[in-house]
């Protein structure tokens, strides 16, 4: 079968405060990519694969909903042909595994699909990111269906609220000093348990007025300096939204992590977020010096998505 490729994607801000309608801001990696293919012979990769499809595809037969239906029947026949998701996006990472395998199904199985090609307004793509909640909830128990929707799209996407996305144009990369680079937990994270605590943790009127007057706050304006290009405000926020995260979400950083995040803040070195909701997987780190940030890091493999 021919399918395209999609890509995983990377949320550069926006972690936990889009579940609670502040700003966020998605970007396509494409270092990363996967698409549905046949075989004939399986290997325990694309066996493995089809077995996790079957389970999707039941999950979507008893899907009720007036939002999409599905071609179950082509579904099934190439999943008895040997479909499984060829994908070099790591699991677990928190930079959307589910999201591409879920716009790969959409893309090839949807009925009456919203494609790429036409004008996307406003309620197409929420229809869409509404689509794909559902189907991606399979995966983590609740879903935003940004993931999916980034990835189908292959655009940067502003989130400015629940009601409110859009494509968003990027500043191109630049041959600075300065990068966005993810850094390798060698640990897979789960969604669910890390949302879990996190729901816990709104439960406490402390935190809730934290998360309204701090970390949404330095979360948008964090976004309003990327979007702008203002580099030298983007820092100074992605400090302070730095020192926030490692006080107020130390569950969802790694243990062997929480001295490198801090270091980084006392070094001014490189400045360290989540990726994703946590608990392993890939680290986001920003840096005014790339190779100052390397050095500091020399233990740790790091991975170059942005220059400044």
């Amino acid at each position: 079968m021919k399918s395209p490729l999609f890509y995983a994607k990377i949320l550069l801000f926006g972690e936990y405060g889009i579940i609670k309608d502040s700003k966020g801001l998605a970007i396509p990696f494409n270092a990363y990519r996967g698409a549905l293919k046949t075989t004939d012979t399986f290997d325990e990769f694309s066996k493995k694969s089809n077995d996790n499809l079957r389970k999707f595809f039941t999950y979507i037969s008893n899907l009720n909903s007036e939002l999409v239906s599905f071609d179950l029947a082509a579904f099934q026949k190439d999943l008895d042909n040997g479909m499984y998701f060829d994908s070099s996006i790591p699991q677990g990472y928190g930079v959307g595994s589910s999201g591409a395998l879920v716009a790969s199904i959409y893309d090839q199985y949807a009925q009456d699909k919203i494609t790429v090609l036409e004008n996307l307004t406003r309620e197409k793509l929420l229809k869409l990111k509404e689509i794909f909640s559902l189907m991606e909830s399979f995966f983590h128990g609740k879903s935003s269906g940004l993931d999916p929707l980034n990835s189908y799209l292959s655009l940067p996407i502003l989130i400015n609220s629940k009601e409110h996305i859009e494509p968003a144009g990027i500043p191109s990369q630049k041959e600075g000093k300065g990068a966005v680079f993810l850094l390798d937990s060698e640990q897979i994270g789960e969604t669910e348990p890390m949302v879990n605590i996190f729901m816990n943790k709104m439960k406490n009127e402390g935190f809730r007025k934290m998360l309204s007057e701090e970390f949404a706050i330095y979360t948008d304006a964090c976004i309003d300096d990327f979007l702008k290009g203002n580099v030298t405000s983007l820092f100074t926020n992605v400090k302070s939204l730095s020192k926030i995260v490692l006080k107020n979400f130390k569950p969802m950083i790694p243990d062997a992590f929480h001295k490198v995040w801090k270091k980084g803040i006392d070094t001014n070195d490189y400045y360290l977020k989540l990726c994703g909701s946590g608990g392993g997987g890939y680290i986001l780190g920003f840096t005014e010096d790339y190779q100052k940030a390397q050095e500091s890091l020399k233990d740790y493999k790091l991975e170059l998505v942005y220059r400044f």
